[in-house]
């Protein structure tokens, strides 16, 4: 490896580590801005769904830690690395990231300036982290029993929203396209509060609510209540089972919404529920 691909290592620790001592939770990141740490499931296609359950490393944000013990591991096990994420949605900042984009014909800012003026609300004095490309990074903290989700451009053209599940590129880290970097006079500043119309502008419209159905029964309503009971580091655990119970027993397609909006609840994103429960269908021998 070059002398200067072993500094940027160095130096993406250091700043991670930085990171980690004021409670976020970080992993390593590729030049290309990506996890640095491969899956261990990758050459199992039939795998079922794993959030670092299996105790290895190579889940993505599933890996954050603030742990500086298991930070050094990690970094320890990917001497690639150039950078490092951090993890949104996590205590004790619960980190939500307003990213503002350069790539699209839209002026980003702007965009967040004429929402704030319609819907009452003003940024808060806050990090902001300056992108290779232009563009900015505003940290802000949720609430703790929110989940906001994550989403491109759904808040406006040009303006990309990391929630719970996502990431942010830290600063100090170095892509193939640049160095990211603290804004000027925003390094020393703790994760602002978000606003609370702003955070209503983030959160998903309501979803309406499935009943679980007749045909499914008290056992079905008892897979439901299985999942919802579910802590983080278990709730795709326990999703797959409950979900190949009832493929099991017969209720499996009857009880799919129930299990979505039960996975919704312990934070789970609809996809990553519904790609849950269709492996637990292939795994049983039912079509999804």
């Amino acid at each position: 490896m070059a002398t200067t691909d072993r500094q940027a290592t160095t130096l993406a620790l250091a700043h991670a580590l930085s990171a980690a001592e004021r409670g976020l939770a970080v992993i390593p990141l590729s030049r290309t801005k990506l996890p640095a740490l491969r899956s261990p499931h990758r050459d199992d296609p039939e795998a079922p769904p794993c959030h670092g359950e299996c105790g290895r490393f190579g889940h993505g944000v599933y890996d954050a830690a603030t742990d500086p013990n298991r930070i050094r591991e990690m970094f320890a096990a990917t001497p690639w690395a150039t950078g490092y994420g951090i993890a949104c949605g996590l205590p004790p900042h619960h980190l939500i990231g307003i990213d503002l984009d350069t790539k699209s014909d839209t002026d980003s800012s702007a965009a967040l300036r004429e929402l704030a003026l319609r819907h009452l609300f003003t940024i808060p004095a806050t990090v902001v982290v300056l992108t290779p490309s232009g563009g900015r990074h505003l940290w802000l903290s949720g609430p703790p029993d929110v989940v906001v989700p994550n989403s491109a451009g759904r808040l406006a053209p040009g303006i990309d929203i990391r929630g719970a599940g996502g990431y942010l590129v830290g600063p100090g880290s170095r892509t193939d396209h640049g160095v990211y970097a603290t804004a000027p006079g925003t390094a020393h500043l703790a994760p602002a509060a978000c606003p609370p119309a702003l955070l209503r502008l983030l959160l998903p419209p309501p979803r309406p609510h499935h009943p679980t159905p007749p045909s499914a029964g008290d056992h079905g309503q008892g897979l439901v209540q299985f999942v919802l009971a579910a802590h983080e580091g278990q709730r795709n655990t326990r999703l797959f089972w409950a979900a190949c119970r009832a493929y099991e027993d017969g209720i499996g397609p009857a009880l799919v919404d129930p299990l979505v909006d039960a996975a919704l609840n312990t934070g789970l994103t609809e996809r990553e529920a519904r790609a849950t429960i269709a492996s637990a269908a292939r795994m049983t021998g039912h079509r999804p």
